[in-house]
């Protein structure tokens, strides 16, 4: 079989990792089979899938539409936004169309929301697969825009339950969805292996012994809670030994509408009077290796995340987790089990849970062991690809029978 992916972003933000693991495994499981991948930009991701064997391919889109998004924008702006790219879009998505038409696939697989619609305008002569990572109602454009060509795709994947039950809300009931849950690679993903130097990536002098590291792993986001974070980590007690983390940076291109930045971050630092306390590692390559060093990690989205994968990570790593208690985070960790949980963006309870973890090792320790063995259990990467190519026989016979 021919399966060709479609990514809007190069980088490596959680729907980008998901996607990696997948076709890791499914190259496992079906060696014989060719894929390939069309991305929107250029990044880690290719040179990842690239040293897998894959064949990637880098279209770049016209920055007007890669500068797109609706997080931080209106309606209207996002709206703007799109009629001013109009132009260069229309040339862009022929040639798109040959791309994906010239590969030959057996099935479709797009992985963001742009490429659902540049998709679904290639018409491909094989079933398309929309995955879909975020709550589509929260996104009206983007939602009126698969709407409009919900019918090109033969199946939606969702990434938690909750991200279907979103889809069917805006799609509409007739939809076709399936919930995969994102893998995690347990042979990477474990207590035992390699650090890193948290401190000497932050430019921070040495915490010193007994000294409990915290952080967050995420993009910059705005609704990943980067804020909450440091305003949580500003009101615990100063008798604490501990140093936080913040690890990862911007990956996509839709600027600050939609992104914080490290000098914005690096300001509230200043305000919050956490400059000795607080450190910047950037990203991450091996993102495990960073989870290893951390005894906290923090889960801190100011909105329903929809799967969560930096928290499945952290688990399977052995750490002690709080998650931001809504959406498809409560379908990974369940509280006072295998993590904590906080309300979204309520810095105070936040700053409690993290406290309570802080005067505990054991909890700590606890939770950390039962997250290990969830995670191994439920999220594996085999069960990931054994799923993709149940959907994709599934979807490749009854396209054959038309």
């Amino acid at each position: 079989m021919r399966v060709l992916y479609l990514s809007p972003s190069g980088g490596l933000g959680g729907a980008e990792r998901a996607l990696l693991e997948g076709i890791r495994a499914l190259r496992s499981l079906e060696p014989s089979w060719t894929i390939g991948l069309i991305s929107l930009d250029d990044g880690p991701l290719i040179r990842e899938l690239r040293s897998h064997g894959a064949d990637a391919t880098v279209l770049p889109v016209p920055e007007v539409f890669a500068a797109a998004g609706e997080s931080g924008r209106s309606r209207a702006a996002t709206l703007l936004q799109l009629t001013r790219g109009a132009g260069p879009l229309a040339g862009y998505a022929r040639a798109f169309r040959r791309a994906v038409r010239a590969w030959g696939p057996d099935l479709v697989h797009s992985n963001g929301i742009k490429t659902h619609v540049l998709g679904a305008w290639s018409q491909p002569a094989a079933p398309l697969v929309w995955h879909v990572h975020d709550y589509l109602s929260s996104r009206g454009v983007s939602a009126r825009l698969l709407r409009h060509h919900r019918r090109a795709a033969a199946l939606v994947l969702a990434n938690s339950r909750s991200v279907a039950a979103d889809v069917v809300s805006v799609l509409g009931r007739g939809t076709p969805v399936d919930t995969i849950y994102n893998a995690v690679d347990s042979g990477r993903f474990t207590p035992q292996g390699p650090r890193i130097d948290l401190d000497a990536l932050s430019g921070l002098a040495p915490a010193g012994p007994g000294v409990v590291r915290i952080g967050i792993v995420a993009t910059f986001a705005r609704w990943k809670g980067h804020a909450v974070f440091l305003k949580a980590i500003a009101e615990l007690s100063a008798a604490h030994r501990f140093r936080a983390y913040i690890i990862g940076g911007p990956v996509y291109r839709t600027g600050t509408a939609s992104q914080v930045t490290r000098e914005e971050l690096e300001a509230l630092v200043q305000t919050l009077g956490l400059k000795d306390r607080v450190g910047f590692a950037g990203f991450v390559e091996e993102p495990a290796r960073a989870y290893r060093s951390l005894d906290i990690v923090v889960h801190a989205s100011t909105e329903p995340e929809p799967f969560g994968l930096s928290i499945a990570e952290a688990m399977a790593c052995g750490c002690a987790v709080v998650i931001s208690d809504a959406g498809g985070a409560r379908e990974i960790g369940e509280p006072e089990r295998t993590c904590l949980g906080h309300t979204p963006g309520d810095v105070t309870d936040l700053a409690r849970q993290v406290s309570r973890l802080l005067d505990d090792q054991r909890l700590r320790t606890r939770l950390g062991e039962a997250a290990g063995a969830l995670v191994r259990e439920r999220f594996t990467t085999r069960r990931f690809a054994e799923s993709l190519r149940t959907v994709y026989a599934r979807l490749a016979s009854a396209h054959c029978r038309v």
